[in-house]
């Protein structure tokens, strides 16, 4: 197990020309090596047809030359076909003529018989050895019909014709010697033509991983897929879409590092210029002032130090769903932000809810952002106002969270605009930092929906108020980021 589990973190790390090497070379191997048994498989039985002609032409030469003209028989034997043949084996040749009577018995008696039964008047081939020398042969059995009456029965005469493999040998052995040099050749090509065209392959990438190891830290912009390859274009293209979110993303925390060293340093500075103002003071009453000055302002940067963290974490941090009980919620946060609703004298509730169960969120974001748009709502909701929460769904479509107040509201155009960071509107109240609906809409859009703004007008008149609607659609845990977001609910 040890040495697998090397073997693939070594294959895992290998080089793309260490895994084609280890992947084509044994191929290419087993190709020519399969190659050469059938090149040796083809010459073997094209030398034992080439041979077995000759060897069958000796056999019809002896047969033709057998003779029962006499009464009794007699062979006259091809010599100078004998010669030639010798020449052409490059070996000994053998022959034997024999009667099954064994009355007649010419050339090497002791020649092996044939392993099997010989059809009458049909040749057959069959390998055997003699004197420690494998040797081919060919057998012919006929019948011989002789005219005389004495006989009580047919006889046969056998004719036997063999030669020495060795020339067979040496011809398949020279030819199969050329074509693994022949092969060796090939293969040798194939591997350097695959060699170059593996670095002519490989040069878009090479280029491309010097050009992106050659760029500046900051430079994110998108890489040219023109002159890129098909295969390597998804890589190119993927490379670009992460460049790109890590642009946007790089782009995000520069602006909330910007946005936020801006309102801590207003906040400071103002800090700053009451201690000097405090030191400067002698009058008892006058310092008292200017150290409530001072509560107030570090108030007002406490909460824009949280409200930047919060907002930091919405957009970052990851969503972990859950079943939430928005009625429960609704209660909770109510309950939170009732001291400062008593403080202010405002009538904060809870409307009748419309729910069909609960729904699927992540419960402390929910409540970051429920929070915000009711702490905003309580501060700029005049004395007395009131403020209503509310939460309801349709069965198919999405959940809703909702805060109206009938504050001062916001005119069309400012409608447009807020919910960006430190986007505040007109009539807002003085020392907010604009980012508690920045909060809302940062935690509904990673829930795959939005936050939606409207102007409410109560009596028709000019009293106006603002409702404040988070949504976001209905769908598994599992499937929840990967819906796209819809047009808000009215």
């Amino acid at each position: 197990m040890g040495r697998l589990r090397h073997a693939r973190t070594w294959f895992q790390r290998a080089s793309l020309w260490q895994r084609l090497a280890l992947m084509l070379v044994p191929a290419l191997l087993i190709v020519t090596a399969s190659e050469l048994w059938l090149t040796r498989h083809d010459a073997l039985g094209a030398a034992n047809a080439a041979y077995d002609r000759s060897v069958l032409g000796a056999l019809k030469a002896i047969d033709a030359n057998i003779s029962t003209a006499s009464g009794g028989l007699s062979v006259e034997l091809p010599y100078t076909m004998f010669e030639f043949f010798e020449l052409t084996a490059s070996g000994r040749v053998y022959f034997r003529v024999a009667t099954s009577d064994g009355l007649v018995e010419l050339g090497s008696a002791d020649l092996p018989e044939p392993p099997f039964a010989l059809a009458p008047g049909v040749p057959a081939f069959y390998d055997a050895e003699y004197f420690g020398e494998p040797v081919r042969f060919a057998a012919y059995r006929r019948a011989l019909d002789l005219p005389t009456a004495k006989e009580d029965g047919a006889r046969s005469v056998l004719v036997q014709v063999g030669e020495s493999t060795k020339s067979r040998q040496d011809f398949t052995a020279r030819f199969v010697r050329r074509a693994a040099l022949r092969d060796s050749l090939v293969l040798a090509a194939l591997m350097l033509a695959t060699s170059l065209g593996l670095v002519a392959a490989l040069r878009p990438l090479r280029r491309f991983a010097r050009e992106v190891q050659a760029r500046h830290p900051e430079d994110l912009t998108q890489i040219e897929e023109v002159a890129i390859p098909a295969d390597i274009r998804p890589l190119v293209s993927a490379v670009n879409q992460h460049m790109a979110r890590t642009k946007a993303l790089v782009t995000q925390q520069r602006q909330f590092l910007d946005d936020a060293s801006h309102q801590l340093r207003t906040h400071l500075t103002t800090l700053q210029m009451q201690a000097d103002y405090a030191q400067r003071e002698d009058d008892p009453k006058e310092l008292k002032a200017a150290l409530e000055a001072m509560r107030i302002e570090i108030g007002r940067v406490t909460r824009t130090t949280q409200q930047l963290l919060a907002l930091g974490r919405s957009d970052t941090a990851s969503l972990e769903f859950e079943t939430v009980d928005l009625a429960e919620l609704l209660r909770e946060v109510a309950l939170g932000l009732l001291p400062m609703a008593r403080a202010r004298h405002i009538d904060l509730g809870i409307a009748p809810l419309a729910l069909h169960g609960p729904a699927v969120a992540d419960a402390a974001l929910l409540r970051e952002a429920l929070g915000n748009l009711v702490a905003n709502a309580l501060a700029y909701t005049p004395e007395h106002g009131k403020v209503t929460l509310a939460a309801r769904d349709d069965e198919a479509a999405r959940w809703q969270l909702s805060v109206e107040d009938n504050g001062p509201g916001m005119s069309e155009a400012e409608l447009a605009s807020i919910g960006q960071r430190f986007r505040r509107g007109r009539r807002a109240a003085q020392g907010g930092s604009g980012l508690g609906l920045a909060i809302a809409a940062s935690i509904a859009q990673r829930h795959s929906g939005g936050l939606a703004l409207g102007i409410v007008n109560k009596d028709g008149g000019g009293h106006t108020g603002l409702r404040a609607c988070i949504w976001w659609p209905k769908g598994p845990m599992s499937t929840m980021t990967a819906i796209a977001p819809q047009e808000p609910m009215a």
